[in-house]
């Protein structure tokens, strides 16, 4: 079994697999198929796309290129990919606003593969939604969802299409199970 030096482990966030019947894709299957082309020690969290593994040290966008391009090949749909590392994910956790206040079932978190441009970010935050406090930053939007993620009027789409960028949304009990995985 081929070694990788500790500190080389990423987490790849799929969007939108295995949402409604849509872009179906078996953990089993998307573990076999990375490994095979050169990711090691991959492991998947639920069915929403969620994979740790370890790889040589790579450029973040070098990583989501591949695996997207994998997804394509193999599955025959594109798939937006997001690679952080683990400091990337304590940061994110660290810096959440609503940590202090919130109830954690309620916390989500928008993680947006580029900068949304400062002039959007400037009008989205003038933007107000009834029981929704949302916080910006240039890597992701923290969400308070009141009443939970499934009524929010505040939600992936729409900050996609707001801020021009491609993004996913995980909930704060996902992204403390992926620290935990890429801590093991």
């Amino acid at each position: 079994m081929e070694s990788i030096i500790m500190g080389n482990t990423h987490i790849a966030l799929l969007r939108g697999i295995n949402v409604s019947g849509q872009k179906k894709i078996k953990m089993a299957d998307l573990r076999q198929i990375l490994e095979e082309n050169g990711l090691k020690n991959v492991k998947t969290y639920i069915q929403s796309g969620n994979i740790i593994f370890d790889s040589e040290p790579v450029d973040r966008s070098a990583l989501q290129e591949k695996i997207a391009i994998i997804i394509r090949q193999q599955f025959g749909f594109d798939v937006p990919t997001l690679v952080l590392r683990k400091n990337d994910v304590e940061h994110i956790l660290k810096s959440n606003p609503y940590l202090e206040e919130a109830d954690e079932s309620k916390l989500y978190y928008v993680l947006m593969k580029n900068t949304p441009e400062e002039v959007l970010a400037q009008q989205f935050s003038q933007l107000q939604f009834k029981n929704e406090g949302f916080k910006i930053t240039d890597t992701c939007v923290y969400l308070f969802c009141k009443s939970g993620y499934g009524k929010a009027k505040l939600n992936n789409n729409l900050i996609e299409n707001k801020l021009k960028v491609k993004a996913t949304t995980r909930n704060h009990k996902t992204m403390l199970k992926l620290l935990e995985l890429v801590s093991d």
